[in-house]
């Protein structure tokens, strides 16, 4: 049985967000962050692709264009153990909050978007701790890139440019950044992702977050 099927013994918490890029992901899980600070909690923020011991490989192999599919799924899985390992494992054993800007399940919707095969990345990322919590936050492609362009343009590997979808990026963006959104869809009912309306207020999107957070810091005797 793979370890993301089935609830960790750790005495903390492992919550995540998910989402195509222009979601608000990000920004919810900061303010998350900021508001479980001010209550004390003992709580850290780890976010997708920063380990120190990939970063410099994965920058150098973007600029020359050199990632394939599986290339890109292996560098990113490295970084990802390397985290688990040295961050979030060592967090959760304290009884730590963590909170994830992505996790496992961005390689699951990005490399099956890059035609990877579906087990194969579930069996490499075999390994990865099961979140006690995990956000799905539901956006248009069309909504993302108007997001990200108000400023900055998508990036090659963004915009799925490798794929050879089109050769004009914003209209290869919203090709690839759908193909991601329907992987993530279709993880909805099998990894129990919550589905928020990206649309909706960031003030009513920090209200379900925190209610839900709560929720599950009671059910692991958590207080804050």
């Amino acid at each position: 049985m793979l370890n993301f099927s089935k609830k960790h013994n750790y005495p903390g918490v492992l919550i995540c967000v998910e989402g195509i890029d222009g979601s608000g992901k990000s920004t919810q899980i900061e303010l998350l962050y900021s508001w479980l600070k001010s209550k004390n909690a003992d709580v850290i923020l780890t976010q997708w692709n920063s380990s120190e011991l990939i970063a410099n490989t994965t920058k150098k192999a973007k600029k020359k264009n050199l990632l394939s599919g599986r290339t890109f799924s292996l560098l990113h899985a490295v970084d990802f153990a390397d985290r688990l390992e040295r961050t979030i494992k060592p967090a959760l054993k304290a009884g730590f909050i963590v909170l994830a800007d992505r996790y496992v399940y961005t390689a699951f919707a990005r490399d099956v978007a890059r035609e990877v095969d579906p087990k194969w990345v579930r069996n490499l990322y075999g390994f990865a701790i099961k979140p006690d919590l995990a956000f799905y936050f539901d956006v248009s492609p069309r909504d993302s890139l108007e997001r990200i362009c108000s400023n900055r343009q998508p990036g090659y590997y963004e915009a799925g440019m490798d794929m050879k979808l089109s050769n004009n990026p914003y209209k290869s963006y919203v090709i690839f950044q759908n193909r991601i959104a329907e992987q993530y869809r279709n993880m909805l009912d099998e990894f129990e992702l919550i589905k928020i309306d990206a649309k909706e207020s960031i003030h009513k999107k920090q209200e379900l977050i925190r209610a839900k957070v709560l929720e599950v810091l009671e059910k692991n005797k958590i207080k804050v």
